[in-house]
């Protein structure tokens, strides 16, 4: 062997690198025992998770899909440990990505579009046989063997084994937006039924050669995945009957494996799929909403009427997609360019003695024009003299410096190193000449593995605004954090009021940031 060749295991020659991503770098090598080709992936080490924790959760996840064997999968023949990290050794399929094809030429015709599909279907309905949810289905993972004529699915490398926590860091959004289903963007896990979302955003891709999600910013990409309307291309019509219920926002409301074979198989055969065809009721699961029909995910979106003028609706809208934004952001290694407001995590100085136990709610009925509460929720009269509304036996903590910032927190959990949730206010003199947008982020100095969107200027109650959303690592020894942010002024007064939580809930970071700012009073004011 020369000194310029690498070995893994005493087995495999690393020959060329085929390719490299956010989880791994995929090689071409030789298998010395059998002598036979093969392809192997490094997997690059992930922050956040102890070393050998990491390498235990990534062997344990890569044997798991191991044991996903079927003519659409690309097999894995070994699981083996090299310079303390694992290294999987795979079938060499001999052919180019879906996404090189299309690049090179051009949409796949209808039927092989839906051969393509029952393909995919296959690999997924056996991966989610055995527990084993793939979570990141998209053209560049399809392989297309044009000496078989054979279509596989590849890249198990984000995968989750159903019951335990993924070989990635807690807390961690990995993926491809364009391709995945809105419950996760929303902070879910999401089960087989985020697979068929994926499965249904390829078939599109694959009619009409590009993702029907594309946007130029990433922040547009979330917001059509999770709120925009769904309108097929033309291209993509012979298959829509197919692909519209696989698009349903409502998981429940999406078809069954076996439904969709039945009307794939039926179009490689026939090439329609007939004007009647629509997925039964029954076969969407609890929801059993047929396609087009609104499931109860649609009717409570930003996009369905709502009461108490809206007001929560669009700030709701913002706080998923500016959550999933970040998330996303930190996932992908995107850093944003912020400006400096000095403080610690959530917000501001490190909090400091509670000033008592939980505060007591002065009742549940919302402030005027804030519309109902969310069950759980109780407005606080604070000792500061603003009142805001915030989950019912959380602790009051004032920080330790200047006193300026006033936190609400979740109850303690045995163990963790600081709450889990946090609703904080900081109120202060207006600072003339300093733009909003150059004061609502942190100073990321302050943060460990800091990652932000924003700034973003925007309007509350029609007083100029800012937000910023931010991820970093967190207290050692507890979860990633997120924080939302949102700073506004009013008669001279400047008012910065956050949320923050765990990277895995963004959903639930937005509700307390949405629920706190649409209940918010100043001192001094009427209480309605």
């Amino acid at each position: 062997m020369s000194d310029g060749e690498r070995m893994v295991a005493g087995r495999y020659r690393l020959v060329a690198q085929l390719g490299r991503g956010g989880m791994g770098t995929v090689w071409r090598a030789d298998d010395l025992l059998l002598g036979r080709p093969v392809a192997v992936k490094e997997v690059h080490p992930r922050g956040g998770l102890l070393e050998a924790e990491q390498r235990n959760r990534t062997l344990r996840e890569a044997q798991a899909v191991a044991r996903v064997t079927h003519p659409s999968v690309v097999g894995v023949h070994d699981v083996v440990e090299q310079d303390g990290r694992p290294w999987i050794v795979m079938e060499l399929v001999d052919g180019a990505s879906l996404a090189a094809r299309i690049a090179g030429e051009g949409p796949l015709p209808p039927r092989e579009a839906a051969r393509m599909g029952l393909a995919v279907l296959d690999a997924l309905c056996a991966a989610h046989a055995i527990g084993v949810l793939h979570r990141d289905v998209k053209p560049a993972n399809v392989l297309w063997e044009r000496a078989k004529d054979r279509w596989v699915l590849t890249d198990f490398g984000i995968a989750r084994i159903d019951g335990e926590a993924t070989l990635t860091e807690a807390g961690a959004f990995l993926g491809s937006p364009e391709f995945t289903a809105p419950e996760r963007l929303h902070g879910e896990e999401g089960g087989p039924a985020a697979d068929l979302w994926s499965l249904g955003a390829l078939l599109v891709a694959a009619l009409d050669g590009r993702s029907l999600f594309h946007r130029t910013a990433v922040t547009a990409v979330l917001h059509a995945v999770a709120f925009g309307a769904i309108t097929l291309p033309e291209r993509a019509r012979p298959l829509a009957a197919v692909i519209e219920p696989l698009l349903q926002r409502d998981p429940a409301s999406r078809p069954q494996p076996t439904w969709i074979r039945a009307q794939l198989e039926t179009f490689v055969r026939d090439g329609a799929l007939g004007a009647t065809v629509r997925a039964a009721p029954g076969q969407h699961g609890p929801g059993q909403h047929a396609p087009g029909q609104r499931g109860p995910e649609q009717a409570a979106s930003p996009t369905a009427a709502s009461g108490a003028g809206g007001r929560r609706r669009g700030r709701r809208a913002a706080a998923l997609v500016g959550s999933a934004v970040v998330v996303v952001a930190a996932a992908l290694g995107g850093s944003f360019a912020v400006d400096a407001w000095s403080g610690g995590p959530s917000g501001g100085a490190a909090p400091g003695t509670p000033t008592g136990g939980p505060s007591a709610p002065i009742g549940s009925t919302p402030l005027a024009g804030a519309g109902p509460l969310p069950a759980g929720f109780a407005v606080q009269q604070d000792s500061h003299g603003f009142r805001l509304a915030v989950p019912t036996g959380w602790d009051r903590q004032v920080d330790a410096g200047d006193g300026t910032r006033v936190y609400y927190v979740s109850p303690a959990q045995a163990g963790a190193p600081e709450a889990l949730y946090k609703i904080g206010i900081r109120v202060q003199p207006g600072v003339s000449g300093t733009p909003l947008a150059a004061q609502v982020c942190p100073d990321p100095r302050g943060y460990a593995e800091f990652r932000s969107t924003g700034p973003h200027r925007t309007v509350r109650d029609g007083h100029p605004a800012a937000s910023c959303s931010f991820t970093w690592q967190g207290t050692p020894g507890g979860p990633p954090r997120l924080s939302e942010l949102l700073l506004w002024t009013d008669a001279g007064t400047t008012y910065t009021l956050w949320a923050s939580g765990p990277t895995t809930d963004p959903a639930r970071v937005g509700l307390m940031l949405d629920t706190a700012s649409d209940t918010f009073t100043p001192a001094g004011s009427p209480t309605g």
